[in-house]
């Protein structure tokens, strides 16, 4: 197979892939961060948690992801957010805006009827890599 390699992403700092995909992937100059819920890095769930802490725990998730993969939160280009109920959006929004600092990355808040396990909160991710895996 000819061109450039695309790269699996895994970090142990992160839950783990609960189906057939990987937690990123790198490809060139590019990491795509796969769909994070609020699933805790040793696999314990927290659907039974206020949205606050789902929403703490799945950034924490593409965070530990992102820094594994050798970037930072300002090198994200692109994050979708997935929310069950618009009605959480101003809570995500505070809990974003402290983990990114100043950078604004493009973004899209997506309310959805329902997320896997009952989950409230679902966030992916585009990043440019500073240097090669």
């Amino acid at each position: 197979m000819a061109g450039n390699p695309i790269v699996a992403v895994h970090t142990t700092n992160a839950a783990p892939p609960g189906g057939h995909y990987v937690q990123a992937t790198h490809y060139l100059d590019t990491l795509y961060i796969s769909g994070q819920l609020p699933i805790h890095s040793d696999g314990t769930h927290s659907a039974d948690q206020p949205f606050e802490v789902q929403a703490g725990i799945a950034l924490s998730n593409l965070l530990a992801i992102l820094k594994n993969a050798g970037a930072q939160t300002d090198d994200l280009v692109k994050v979708t957010v997935y929310v069950v109920g618009i009605k959480h959006w101003p809570a995500f929004d505070k809990l974003y805006a402290e983990a990114l600092g100043a950078h604004r990355p493009a973004r899209a808040v997506v309310p959805v009827l329902e997320l896997h396990h009952g989950y409230l909160v679902e966030i992916e991710a585009i990043a440019r890599l500073p240097r090669q895996i």
